[in-house]
């Protein structure tokens, strides 16, 4: 081929991507102006091809949202991508109309397909859930609550060492990362990344996962919108993303073989017919999940696929670890800040006669029941979370607004392909359900807040706590269970054993990269919640 023509058909090729990418904003610009949300009140839009999105996923706090609440009412709409509509409500009417109505609000497609790309993770249609839940179950979660105080006893021994000269200033939300990665890899799938070796035993799963984080990172909040849109370019930084993600999915794979040949192995063994749903023999969730999806009571048309089943290793991994890790770590700065509620809990921990409590017994504490509750209000790991229309629709509200032409409306009418996003965070600090000191971890003899929590909260549409950190509805987190006993067996070991001192000034404590909230101090690049910890001494 001559270069002459070389040049000409890159030029082709390059011209083909251009006019296809313009057609693709030109489609999006368009839906977007015919948008009935439209009609809403909001905020101006900053950037043409942005929108709002790096004011809400770049300011410190995610405090945005609560500002526009509070300009624009209830119900505000802000741009996406290209000048994308995106509904914000804080009507509990309406979230709970979008969470009931599962088929009709999904995860947006484009995340489904970046993320499926990459992880083999896709959405879970309703009849499978049947075969999901029962590795959830009460049961399930009762007999892995050891492993739970087991990695959590494996960090009270490296804070131990590290405090046995006097007090340490210690990252401790980047240990808890750890120790909840070990967690979930047991629990999840009977893998140790032995995290909390610090190094001194890597492992392949581990180092990818890690990987993989980092790199995702990496990419600006704002610019994971074009993902679907830069994947076919020789971006390196994508290429990084892709090449780590193929490598999980290899050894999601090569678990999910060995787990099924173990799986055989123990049937031969028995000389068993087949294995029912209901007789669920294993530790880990992976094996949990097989022997459900293969037994002989499950018609064929509800069983998951061999890629469903192989993508919930890292399903596992992203929804069981982060936001665990984040939960403890801000219930930690909320006890560092506040010592009379650490006293408190303290007493109440240590009363308890034992080293290893049941599942039971942590649930049957209820001071610290009503601590992780105020934790997780305050400092909701997730802070939002987005859904699409999947059909035109009328969402119905419990209070009428005016629009931005001065209009009442009584219902707010969307169309298919409409962004939702699910204020968790506003929400949980709406001054109109949880009184005026909404923003803070309440604090006295107790966390008062849950002795009597307000009458308006029971009518937030959550599956858990008269919260919404969990969501509600069919798609509801289906780990909550395990993430609520996880974050108590680790508040339970530490407690009994520290003291917690906080080691800059609150208010240089901040979180950034939402929708996840880690803690930052401000000025800092990287995730980090620095305590002073020293050990605790009985009278």
């Amino acid at each position: 081929m001559s270069f002459t023509s070389l040049v000409q058909e890159v030029l082709a090729v390059a011209s083909a991507f251009l006019v296809y990418g313009l057609w693709r904003l030109y489609k999006r610009w368009s839906f977007a102006t015919r948008s009935p949300l439209r009609n809403l009140p909001g905020p101006p839009s900053p950037s043409w091809l942005y929108g709002n999105m790096k004011e809400v996923f770049t300011t410190d706090g995610h405090t945005v949202p609560d500002k526009w609440f509070a300009q624009y009412g209830k119900t505000y709409v802000d741009s996406g991508f290209a000048m994308t509509p995106q509904l914000w409500t804080l009507d509990l009417r309406a979230i709970q109309h979008i969470l009931t109505h599962s088929n009709d609000y999904g995860t947006p497609e484009d995340n489904v397909k970046t993320i499926g790309g990459l992880l083999g993770k896709g959405e879970q249609h309703r009849q499978q859930r049947r075969i999901m839940n029962p590795a959830f179950g009460p049961g399930q979660i009762r007999d892995l609550t050891d492993i739970f105080l087991q990695k959590a006893n494996e960090l009270r021994t490296i804070w131990s060492r590290a405090a046995q000269d006097g007090p340490a200033l210690l990252d401790v939300s980047g240990d808890l990362s750890k120790m909840t990665l070990d967690i979930i890899g047991l629990a999840g799938f009977g893998y140790d990344f032995h995290a909390l070796d610090d190094g001194d035993k890597p492992n392949e799963f581990g180092v990818a996962f890690k990987e993989f984080s980092a790199n995702v990172a990496r990419i600006p909040r704002h610019m994971r919108y074009l993902w679907p849109y830069l994947k076919p370019f020789p971006i390196e930084s994508i290429r990084r993303v892709q090449r780590v993600a193929a490598k999980i999915r290899r050894i999601s794979a090569e678990l999910l073989e060995e787990r099924k040949a173990a799986i055989f192995r123990e049937k031969e063994t028995r000389r068993a017919q087949g294995v029912k749903s209901t007789d669920l023999k294993g530790r880990d969730l992976l094996t949990l999940l097989i022997k459900a999806n293969m037994a002989n009571d499950v018609p064929e048309n509800q069983r998951l696929s061999h890629g469903d089943v192989e993508g919930q290793v890292p399903t596992f991994l992203m929804a069981g670890h982060e936001t665990t890790s984040m939960t403890l770590s801000w219930a930690l700065f909320a006890l560092a800040k506040h010592p009379a509620v650490q006293h408190k809990l303290r007493a109440e921990l240590i009363a308890l006669p034992s080293d290893s409590p049941t599942m039971e017994e942590l649930s049957s504490l209820p001071y610290l029941d009503m601590v992780v509750r105020e934790a997780l209000r305050v400092h909701s790991p997730v802070a939002l979370r987005m859904r699409e229309a999947r059909r035109d629709d009328v969402i119905p509200v419990s209070e009428p607004f005016v629009n931005r032409h001065g209009k009442v409306q009584t219902e707010i009418r969307i169309a298919k392909g409409n962004l939702v996003m699910l204020p968790i965070l506003a929400l949980h600090r709406s001054q109109e359900i949880w009184g005026e000191d909404a923003l803070e971890f309440r604090y006295g003899v107790s966390p008062e807040r849950w002795e009597h929590p307000p009458e308006v909260s029971a009518t937030i549409p959550g599956i858990w706590g008269h919260l919404l950190a969990f969501l509600g509805g069919p798609r509801a987190c289906i780990g909550y269970r395990l993430s609520l006993i996880e974050t108590k067996a680790a508040l339970f070991t530490l407690l009994r054993s520290f003291e917690f001192e906080l080691a800059v000034p609150p208010e240089q404590v901040t979180t950034r990269t939402a929708p996840l909230q880690r803690p930052f101090l401000r000025g800092q690049e990287r995730p980090q919640l620095p305590l002073i910890l020293k050990r605790y001494t009985a009278a």
